[in-house]
């Protein structure tokens, strides 16, 4: 398993709130999803020769 990039118990407490429970691999599930993120972001900030990750690159 890669670092967690998500706070668990955040997420589970906003799924709970929905009224859902959270499988125990949903957390590494979720920090690959955002690492695919932020990787593109990065990825398209430094195509648009900038050094800072800006919210229109996600």
């Amino acid at each position: 398993m890669g670092e967690i990039l998500v706070v668990g118990s955040k997420v589970k407490a906003y799924i709970k709130s929905k009224g859902c429970s959270t499988a125990g691999d949903t957390m590494e599930a979720l920090s690959k999803a955002v690492e695919g993120l932020l990787n593109r972001a990065v990825e398209r900030c430094k195509a648009n020769n900038h050094g800072t990750v800006k919210p229109r690159d996600l």
